[in-house]
């Protein structure tokens, strides 16, 4: 089983234009509404590749019961741990060229007593997870620190955990040693302080997260592909897109295929691009199943593309 933790959850909803335009009146072509989340998105992935998985979630209000309501109707046990404030609403407009404008609200504010209970949920959860994974911003109420307690709780229980975050609750929590962490480009700027311009800078970027105490770093690069970083060696995936529909939730579905292959090694890092390539073909949020991966469009490597520019350098 693999244990997913999102602190911010939210209910996404997507719209697909034919231009954005500023002012006008935008008439959408299609529509869909997921639950959402980066955590959420794991098990999402989880589930559709036929594996169980339980969601710790603070819900609230009428967004909170809907999104319960969506992921149980996706197989997935939910965890809910009732929260005050009512569940943020996401709205993303995409447009046919890929490009997709977001609009994430801030969520509601958990009071320390909903704290305690989101990480006791998740001990009651964690004896039976062969991974933890913990992803996506805090709410607001949720100090930076509160992910490193996690980890540290996971690590006294004997779990395997992995971190998918930003900013200070990503440095504060490697002092922990996470057993795999899954920055992007833009986060592993951020991260070391530097822009990033090739793939050699972010894997430079990435053996510096080692050295602050990540034991594994899974680094997506968008359409450059991923870097796995270890103590077993560096690799680097890439995989064939013939068309990219939606990017939202690519790095998630990426996580969710490292860990149901076990989180380590070539085999995993294979699976991990081979989902997110499968994700950004699909629209909105949705996850892969098996029957969208086409593992014979994806390269692994030991021979990292250090002087390749990034396609989106980092700032």
């Amino acid at each position: 089983m693999i244990l997913t933790v999102t602190p911010n959850p939210s209910l996404d909803r997507t719209y697909e234009v034919p231009a954005l335009d500023r002012g006008e009146v935008l008439r959408a072509t299609a529509e869909r509404m997921d639950p959402g989340g980066k955590g959420v998105n794991v098990s999402r992935a989880v589930a559709a590749a036929g594996r169980r998985t339980v969601a710790v979630l603070p819900l609230g209000g009428a967004p909170g019961a809907l999104v319960a309501e969506l992921l149980a109707g996706q197989g997935i046990e939910v965890a809910p741990v009732p929260v005050a404030g009512a569940t943020r609403s996401n709205i993303a407009l995409a447009e046919p060229d890929g490009t997709l404008t977001k609009i994430n609200a801030p969520g509601p504010e958990l009071t320390p007593v909903e704290s305690q209970s989101v990480l006791s949920a998740i001990r009651t959860h964690a004896g039976a997870a062969a991974w933890i994974a913990c992803c996506g911003s805090l709410p607001r109420g949720l100090a930076p620190e509160w992910y490193a307690e996690l980890v540290a709780r996971a690590h006294l229980a004997g779990a395997r955990i992995a971190l998918d975050t930003s900013g200070p609750s990503l440095l504060a929590a490697l002092r922990e040693r996470p057993d795999v962490v899954k920055p992007n480009a833009e986060e592993l700027a951020q991260a070391v302080g530097r822009p990033l311009a090739t793939i050699g800078d972010a894997l430079k970027a990435a053996e510096e997260l080692r050295t602050y105490g990540a034991r594994t770093v899974l680094a997506s690069l968008g359409a450059d592909g991923q870097l796995l970083v270890s103590d077993a060696g560096t690799y680097f995936g890439s995989a064939a897109v013939t068309a990219v529909r939606s990017n939202v939730g690519a790095g998630d579905a990426s996580l969710a295929g490292f860990l149901t292959a076990d989180g380590e090694g070539l085999d995993a890092l294979a699976s991990a691009v081979a989902h997110g390539a499968a994700a950004v073909q699909l629209p909105g949020s949705v996850m892969p199943s098996p029957a969208d991966l086409d593992p014979s469009a994806v390269t692994v490597t030991a021979d990292v593309p250090m002087d390749r520019p990034l396609t989106e350098p980092a700032p």
